[in-house]
């Protein structure tokens, strides 16, 4: 078994643009685990444990839910929390223009569904996760921080591919490895 997701990379100056905003995220002195720079992507798909052998039939999945979609934009624009920018847990960067990405997750869903696999519960919500939030220290302003943010521009990303990523957890955090990866139409 291993644990997978479906994502869409972020890489080269955009990943460099979210490196400094986490980082300046440390200034508020909340008790904050920021996401390493090569880390940073757009979860299509949580898919938790699949065993090995199943990799081809999700990389069919991947390419037939990509089979109609051409690359495209997507602008990474704004900063907010789960479950509420004043109960942050996870902070993120938001996600505009995420309509085909949706189409993706729609069918990518239905797909797994039918595979057997347990419904998505949270639906499909497009966000760079910058951190995540580990006690309450700091809590006051790190949600200034947050609203300070809300209208942060980071600039556009060209959706080219989808990928299928293995997620190894180690104390020092996870390790991301591409085993599969489809490119838009």
């Amino acid at each position: 078994m291993l644990r997978a997701f479906i994502a869409v990379d972020i890489e080269g100056e955009l990943s460099e643009k979210l490196a400094r905003l986490a980082e300046s995220l440390k200034s508020t002195g909340a008790d904050v685990k920021l996401v390493e720079k090569e880390n940073f992507h757009i979860t299509i798909r949580f898919l938790g444990n699949v065993p090995e052998e199943s990799i081809d039939v999700i990389e069919k999945i991947m390419r037939d839910a990509v089979r109609e979609v051409k690359p495209h934009k997507l602008k990474l624009r704004g900063v907010g929390a789960f479950p509420s920018p004043e109960r942050p847990r996870v902070v993120w960067v938001g996600v505009e223009g995420d309509e085909e990405l949706r189409k993706i997750f729609e069918r990518i869903e239905r797909e797994l569904r039918r595979l057997g696999f347990k419904p998505e519960t949270k639906g499909f919500t497009a966000h760079v996760t910058l951190a995540r939030v580990r006690s309450g220290r700091g809590r006051e302003a790190l949600v200034k921080w947050i609203n300070d943010m809300k209208d942060v521009e980071l600039g556009e990303l060209e959706v080219k591919s989808i990928r299928l990523k293995k997620s190894t957890l180690t104390p020092r955090g996870p390790i991301y490895e591409t085993l599969r990866e489809v490119e838009l139409a």
